[in-house]
């Protein structure tokens, strides 16, 4: 969907994506959905039945996006220190990206994390 110049799309998608922070898998999908928005690199957005949950310690960080509506966020406690911030989810999204919804991405960016899609990456 396009709009004043700002493209986002929500695409279902089967790769495989793995998910490390520092030297622990966090979470593996083949059902992500790929969030592709103009001016950031492509978002995958997983089922957190495929998210070891039990790593995540819930933060007070909360943020606003235009195009997405409002984010939770959380950190990961990979046993030898916790890593802050590093996932994030839109429980109620916009319509136009609707599909998110509940579903978590990770800032593949920040240090001690990797994201690998179908063995590349990281």
């Amino acid at each position: 969907m396009k709009t004043r110049g700002h493209d986002i799309e929500v695409t279902p998608t089967s790769d495989h994506v793995v998910v490390r922070v520092k030297d622990s898998v966090v979470a593996t999908s083949s059902r992500p959905l790929v969030l592709t928005e103009t001016g950031c690199p492509p978002r995958y957005y997983l089922p957190p039945d495929d998210v070891k949950m039990d790593l995540l310690r819930s933060s007070m960080t909360t943020s606003h996006c235009p195009f997405k509506g409002d984010a939770v966020y959380w950190s990961v406690d990979t046993g030898d220190g916790l890593i802050e911030d590093v996932v994030w989810s839109y429980p109620e999204p916009f319509a136009r990206v609707e599909q998110i919804a509940g579903r978590l991405a990770f800032w593949a960016e920040k240090p001690g994390v990797t994201l690998e899609v179908n063995g590349q990456g990281g």
